[in-house]
């Protein structure tokens, strides 16, 4: 296995505090579905003071942590460019799928919170959005002005990451339909298993119980994946692989939700759990 480098390691720590930013925010997150009962009115200049705190807060603890361990300001700004999809890249395009991934689930998990302090839905969504954008905009400005330079592929996966969570945020339509989810294998190869890449895959579920045609019978347990992952360029040992494939699995939330668990059935939404499948795969390297 080969040595972790600075550009691996910097990433992981990103990811994870992202990740655990993300997962505290989701503390209020615990329905059938996305919708959130604030306790309390909150007065508007409140809310302002709420919405600016979260914000400032983020960046506050990445530009710490950026000057700590990033070398952040001690370059003059500049860009580099990473790549997309090509087998000559870093990650074959995993980690820009990563990127929109951690935006997506940062942008619902900020809309939870800002829903418990009395936002509207609609001002919940927006907000939670623009705020995973401005914190992991933040990020990529900070590199900008760092070894590692700033990257218009992590900032456009961002964007993309972004608008979809508003998008199903705020519509349930959608929502009930689609879900973008990671799953993690049972084959680690990275002691940070946020950016394992090689054990990683991303998917879109669309799920049969989202449709009034399928969504009685056996059928509404039933969806549709589309999902993309690498192997081997982690490891830099074996051949590269980028796979798109496509899959019929069981709508492991609908059964967790209709038998009283939705704690565990709105943690599926998210999570893609492996070998509850069965997957036609392209290996885009063959």
């Amino acid at each position: 296995m080969r040595p972790i480098t600075p550009f691996i390691c910097m990433s992981a720590v990103k990811s994870f505090l992202i990740m655990v930013f993300v997962l505290f925010t989701m503390k209020t997150a615990v329905g059938s579905d996305l919708t959130v009962d604030c306790s309390r009115e909150i007065p508007g200049p409140e809310k302002t003071k709420k919405l600016w705190m979260v914000n400032l807060t983020g960046i506050g603890i990445i530009t710490a942590w950026g000057i700590y361990n990033w070398d952040y300001f001690e370059t003059s700004p500049h860009a580099e460019s990473e790549g997309w999809f090509s087998d000559h890249t870093e990650e074959g395009g995993s980690d820009k799928i990563g990127h929109a991934y951690t935006s997506y689930v940062t942008a619902h998990g900020l809309s939870h919170l800002y829903a418990s302090w009395c936002f509207s839905r609609e001002q919940a969504a927006l907000y939670g959005a623009l705020s995973s954008l401005s914190i992991m905009g933040y990020m990529e400005l900070g590199d900008s002005f760092s070894s590692y330079g700033f990257s218009h592929e992590d900032l456009i996966s961002n964007i993309l990451g972004c608008a979809f969570g508003y998008l199903t945020y705020t519509h349930q339509g959608l929502r009930d339909k689609i879900d973008f989810r990671w799953e993690y294998g049972f084959h680690p190869n990275d002691p940070d298993f946020i950016t394992d890449y090689d054990n990683s895959k991303h998917l879109l579920a669309l799920k049969f119980s989202g449709f009034p045609a399928t969504s009685r019978g056996w059928l509404k347990y039933l969806e549709l994946h589309l999902g993309y992952y690498t192997r081997g360029f982690q490891d830099r040992e074996d051949k590269n692989h980028r796979n798109l494939y496509a899959g019929v699995g069981v709508n492991l939330s609908k059964i967790l939700r209709r038998n009283s668990f939705p704690r565990a059935a709105r943690f599926l939404n998210y999570v893609q759990i492996p070998g509850t499948y069965m997957q036609f795969r392209k290996d885009l390297d063959d």
